[in-house]
């Protein structure tokens, strides 16, 4: 916390408080609302002695109405920092040493809060006068939102003499974190709910399923046909028990012609049952191939027009298992688990009507496990969903440590991290162990417990057929029958049981690919699309404002920009250069205000049709994994080898190709391994000028390079800028030399315009800039600040 000197001033003090032992307590605890603020602090210790602390300073008539913890100092050193808010005052807190500041409540008093650079701060003023000062990282802005809320109610009540309403705040269902007043999304966690999946989020796959109906209704017919054939054979035992072999241990005569027409249709029934369920199989594992292929084209596709704000919150490894296993595991479950659970319904249904028919009675006793095994089926079901999800996000976990380390490999290796990585991927290994052991320990149970009173069934069914042949209620081949039935039926019945398992885990499954399908980008194409025949290039921002979060990265901004004009973006890191330059591109929308191209708003261009006309040049260059000659023409796949080959030749690129063992058709490694840094710039350049953009985008093309390498990128970007309306970002100013204004930034705010020339005249912020660059005052000249030398002082606030 950072404070005036301590000064006699009505009103204010700044008190140190002794050793907690001299503390005297002075306060009833029920007069301190600590439900609100409670726990003070993550760490426990530093919370009990918060709680200490407080109470012996808080009068009787005293109530906390709110509390922030902030977590930096004034030197921007990880420290903690409490500031409470009470009916009557403002206290600031520090830890370890439990220095009080107190600031009572009154017309005069105000409460700001700002960020700057990753860094937030809360400011307190009276008439004018900062009296003092809280900084934090951006974790803890949206409290830090919520309590300057709470200061304004709690003032505004004391001023005005009305109560003070305590509004409970809404929690986060899933992190119980507090939301800011007028949000619905946790700034805290991700926004897709953790709710355990229903088996019901199956049914939606039929949208995949809509194209093949007519397929899917010729295999249902077969496997209903199939199934039939299949409850044959059993039928046939009853004749051929009764009426030829019971008769011939009586004395009588086999009848041929019976025995063979018996054994004939057993062979026939069982060679068409063969059959249907051949083709079956076939037409229903065709069907759930394509289903299954449809539905990752269809994520994939999906996936690749949300926004970048999506991707941002998101982890690599996570989204392939989505578009990747948990497409297969849905596809392995229509092919083969899907067609098994339908089957055995039809055979129970099936098997359950022929054994009504045959005796009713004995057909009750054999249904009576059954009310038992559904009610077991329902209780598995909710724990196995859980379960199951918890075992697709910690598997997600695996192959994020996976997504990460193989591509960072030389970074691991660089820090001799193995280790470590190692470790990581032990633990994470391990819990995903863990998971799956508890729900090894339900199931393990569930199965035998089925299969148990399967058992038991089958011995009641024995018992009562026995009762029943000895009263001669029916026949030994009645029972001969029933009992093969019963067979079939305890064996479908343990089958469909055992399905549980893998419908939760495809369940499961698909909720993780319709949380991307459910996803609708934050930039939208427009409803009626606007059509530019030709751009020219004049780009205009009215009064744009962009918010990310609760962060305001971009102000009230305006700037005009001409045709063919070249503009250098200056200013410190987190200046807002790069989100201005975001929001041109259209990756993401301006949260107020316009940008346009040529007097039409982009929002009302078709996005591919807006972006096919800006060449976008990266600090770090992405190359795919194909050849040098793919990687140029990515913007334009069907460029003749002419074409790609001026573009490289403007790009400077021509030579070192051409050194490569086999030329344009030599393979780049995975993000452009075995490349120099100067190489895949130059690529990238050669990348833009194929498409030939009328709008280009340079953002810090030349700031990881060495200065060599820099000249001839510099060679490349003139032969790329010229004639076309340029934007460069640069830290390094004398990349800018060329450009026709320079727009200094600071805090998302445009500061200074003008050329080199007419700013260094002024003096401001780009001479200060400029200044420090040439007497080399700061030594990393990637992150430089604009802002006033006087120690840093006013950067840092």
């Amino acid at each position: 916390m950072g404070a005036v000197q301590p000064r006699t001033r009505k009103g204010f003090s700044l008190q140190r408080v002794g050793s907690l032992s001299n503390m005297a307590s002075v306060v009833n605890s029920h007069l301190v609302n600590l439900h609100t603020i409670s726990p003070l602090s993550s760490d426990k210790q530093v919370s009990d002695a918060w709680h200490k602390a407080l109470q012996a300073r808080l009068s009787a008539r005293e109530k906390i109405h709110a509390s922030l913890e902030t977590n930096l100092d004034e030197q921007l050193n990880y420290a903690k920092r409490l500031i409470l808010l009470t009916n009557q005052r403002l206290i600031g807190l520090t830890w370890p040493a439990l220095e009080f500041c107190e600031y009572p409540l009154g017309e005069d008093l105000a409460l700001h809060q700002r960020d700057h650079a990753g860094i937030g701060c809360i400011e307190l003023f009276a008439a004018g006068t900062r009296l003092a000062w809280w900084r934090y990282t951006m974790a803890h802005d949206p409290e830090a939102t919520r309590f300057v809320r709470q200061f304004e109610q709690v003032l505004g009540g004391l001023l005005s003499g009305q109560p003070i309403v305590e509004a409970q705040p809404v929690l986060c269902p899933q992190c119980l974190m507090p939301l800011v007043p007028g949000q619905d999304e946790c700034a805290y966690c991700d926004v897709e709910t953790e709710a355990p999946p229903s088996s019901w989020v199956l049914l939606r796959l039929w949208r995949f399923a809509k194209p093949y109906r007519w397929q899917l209704l010729a295999g249902f017919l077969l496997m209903l046909a199939s199934t039939a054939a299949t409850l044959v054979p059993p039928y046939l035992t009853m004749p051929l028990m009764d009426k030829v072999l019971i008769p011939y241990e009586n004395g009588s005569p086999i009848n041929t012609d019976m025995v063979t027409l018996l054994l004939g249709g057993l062979f026939g029934s069982a060679l068409l049952a063969w059959g249907l369920g051949w083709a079956r199989t076939y037409i229903l594992a065709l069907v759930s191939e394509r289903i299954g292929t449809d539905l990752r084209t269809i994520t994939y596709d999906h996936l690749l027009h949300l926004s970048l704000e999506y991707f941002g919150g998101k982890r690599t490894g996570d989204l392939m298992a989505r578009v990747g296993s948990e497409s297969d595991r849905i596809c392995l479950f229509l092919s083969l688990h899907l067609l098994d659970f339908a089957t055995d319904v039809l055979m129970i249904a099936m098997t359950t009507a022929i054994l009504i028919s045959i005796d009713p009675w004995l057909a009750l006793v054999t249904l009576l496990p059954l009310p038992l095994i559904v009610w077991m089926i329902h209780s598995v079901r909710q724990k196995l969903s859980t379960g199951f999800e918890k075992v697709d996000r910690v598997w997600s976990q695996v192959s994020n440590i996976l997504a990460d380390t193989i591509p960072g490999i030389r970074v691991v290796k660089a820090f001799a991290q193995e280790k470590r990585e190692s470790a990581r991927f032990r633990q994470v290994n391990q819990n995903n162990l863990a998971v799956n052991d508890r729900i090894n320990k339900i199931w393990s149970l569930f199965s035998p417990s089925v299969t148990l009173l399967t058992e038991i069934g089958l011995l009641v069914v024995w018992a009562f057929g026995i009762w029943q042949v000895t009263h001669n209620k029916i026949s030994v081949g009645v029972l001969t029958a029933f009992l093969a039935y019963i067979s079939r039926f305890y064996t479908r019945l343990d089958s469909m049981s055992r399905i549980v398992s893998v419908t939760q885990k495809t369940a499961s499954g698909a909720k993780r690919i319709f949380d991307i399908l459910d996803r609708v980008s934050s930039v939208p194409e427009p409803v009626r699309p606007q059509h530019l025949d030709s751009i020219i290039g004049r780009i205009e921002i009215r009064e744009a404002g962009f918010r990310y979060g609760n962060r305001a990265i971009i102000k009230d901004m305006n700037l005009v920009i001409e045709p063919g004009e070249m503009i250098g973006l200056v200013g410190h890191s987190g200046s807002g250069k790069s989100t201005l330059v975001n929001l041109m591109c259209r990756f993401y929308d301006v949260s107020e205000g316009s940008i346009s191209i040529d007097g039409v708003n982009i929002r009302s261009l078709p996005i591919a049709e807006y972006r096919h006309n800006i060449g976008l040049v990266l600090q770090e260059p992405f190359l795919f994994f194909g050849s040098i000659a793919e990687n140029i023409a990515y913007g334009k796949p069907h460029a003749t080898l002419a074409e790609i080959v001026a573009a490289a030749r403007a790009a400077h690129a021509h030579e070192f190709i051409l050194r490569l063992p086999h030329g344009y058709d030599s393979l780049v490694g995975e993000r452009g391994q075995g490349l120099s840094g100067g190489e895949r710039q130059r690529i990238s350049i050669a990348r833009a000028l194929l498409i030939d953009p009328r709008i280009l985008i340079l953002d810090e093309a030349t700031a990881s390079v060495d200065t060599e390498t820099e000249k001839e990128i510099q060679k490349a970007l003139d032969n790329l800028v010229r004639g076309r309306t340029t934007i460069a970002i640069a830290h390094r100013l004398s990349t800018l030399h060329k450009a026709n204004r320079l727009v200094v930034m600071d805090r998302g705010e445009i500061v200074e315009t003008g050329s080199h020339d007419e700013l260094m005249q002024r003096e401001g912020a780009y001479f200060r800039l400029y200044q420090a660059q040439a007497r080399n005052v700061d030594t990393d000249l990637d992150d430089q600040s604009i802002s006033a030398p006087e120690n840093g002082k006013e950067s840092a606030e």
